[in-house]
């Protein structure tokens, strides 16, 4: 067992989380702390004609770009590129038309339109 003094003392350290895996504390904010430290972003893809795909995420650094999406999908996307819709907080307006060098932003949705 650990004083409640000594976790107050560890909490209030920099760079530091206090957790719990018996009680379940604190897993939730330490994985969210830990995406903001790594800088990842969370793009989601979707089809047309199809409800987003919420489940499979593209995990990317912070600052992406739509090329960078096409390009981990597959290689040749970014070759056969036309425009994408882009849902979210990366926009003005939703959906807004963009094209390969706009940046995305966490949990936006994406939808590639080809040549």
């Amino acid at each position: 067992q650990i004083a409640i003094e000594e976790v107050d003392r560890l909490a209030r350290r920099p760079h530091s989380i206090v957790i719990s895996c018996e009680m379940n504390l604190n897993l939730d904010y330490l994985v969210e702390i830990l995406w903001d430290y790594l800088g990842l972003v969370t793009v989601f893809t979707k089809k047309r004609g199809c409800r987003p795909d919420f489940v499979d995420g593209i995990i990317l650094r912070r600052g992406c770009t739509v090329e960078h999406v096409c390009h981990s999908i597959h290689r040749s996307i970014a070759d056969v590129f036309k425009y994408s819709l882009v849902w979210g907080t990366s926009t003005k307006y939703s959906p807004q038309r963009v094209g390969l060098t706009h940046c995305l932003n966490h949990e936006d949705v994406i939808q590639i339109i080809k040549k």
